[in-house]
């Protein structure tokens, strides 16, 4: 059974990059921002007006795509990000790589990092501290306050549950070429399964991994989560439960798969209580 889903503040830089003040800033315009959760962010505080680029993780909401694309979060080039004359560049932990930071850095270019922390509290951190960059404090204090008080909500629900009757999910981030990459502990996907009152059946590793056919098997999933993808890393139904080790799971038993959109399930951005509930929902549909 396919169910497709549709719908810590810091302040830091690389080297000698010109890290915004503590105090908030008054609106800048000009500015480039990188990470889909920081994009979505902006246009929840009504600030879009002030983009001048976004990233291609930036999908979300769908006039985002209006914007020039200064390309993968990850894999940036300086001569990308400059051409679109920013005044402040706002991104997630994690972009990269360091050669075009630092090139960013020489270019006295004010940059905000805005780390990733999977909880409720991070993502109200992550609001708040958007906010500051463009100048929308009050606006962000009460969106992430709005967030959280949501997520407290939508835990309620989705905890009330015994421990016993919790289904055991594994996230599967690709099937590319045979081999299954699936989320162990310390992740988006991880901290999502848990919010959404399931269990993490993966745990003997930190991160992202590939995954032997033993641990599948050990991991005996009720349910296996996807993201809603296209290309290389996607798999049909008919191909993920022909798999030998995943043949065999309590989840290819009942057909049990759920495809939700990347940015929606593992952003931790403005629409996260959402997807916390479209999940559990997903999850426990039976």
């Amino acid at each position: 059974m396919i169910r497709a889903v549709t719908t810590a503040i810091s302040v830091a830089a690389l080297g000698l990059i010109t890290a915004l003040p503590t105090t908030a800033q008054e609106p800048t315009g000009g500015v480039v921002s990188i990470g889909g959760a920081v994009t979505e962010i902006v246009f929840a505080l009504g600030a879009q007006d002030q983009l001048v680029a976004r990233d291609t993780t930036s999908s979300y909401p769908p006039e985002a795509a209006a914007l020039p694309d200064v390309g993968y979060m990850r894999a940036l080039s300086p001569e990308g990000v400059l051409a679109t004359g920013p005044k402040l560049i706002i991104a997630e932990e994690g972009a990269g790589p360091p050669e075009t930071i630092e090139v960013l850095a020489q270019a006295d270019i004010p940059f905000v990092t805005v780390p990733d922390d999977y909880t409720a509290e991070g993502v109200g951190a992550k609001i708040r501290a958007v906010g500051q960059a463009l100048g929308k404090g009050p606006q962000a204090a009460a969106l992430a306050a709005e967030l959280q008080q949501k997520l407290a909500a939508v835990s309620r629900a989705t905890q009330d549950r015994p421990e016993s009757e919790r289904k055991r999910v594994m996230f599967i981030l690709s099937t590319q070429g045979g081999r299954i990459m699936a989320s162990g502990t310390d992740t988006a996907a991880a901290s999502m399964i848990d919010l959404a009152g399931a269990v993490n059946a993966v745990t003997g590793f930190a991160g992202y991994k590939p995954i032997t056919d033993e641990a599948v098997l050990a991991a005996a999933p009720d349910v296996l989560v996807m993201m809603a993808r296209e290309g290389d890393h996607n798999s049909t139904e008919a191909e993920l439960f022909a798999m030998p080790a995943i043949s065999v799971t309590p989840a290819a038993a009942s057909r049990s798969v759920v495809r939700m959109d990347g940015l929606y399930l593992l952003g931790f951005g403005p629409r996260t209580a959402d997807a916390v509930t479209d999940l559990h929902a997903a999850l426990y549909a039976d």
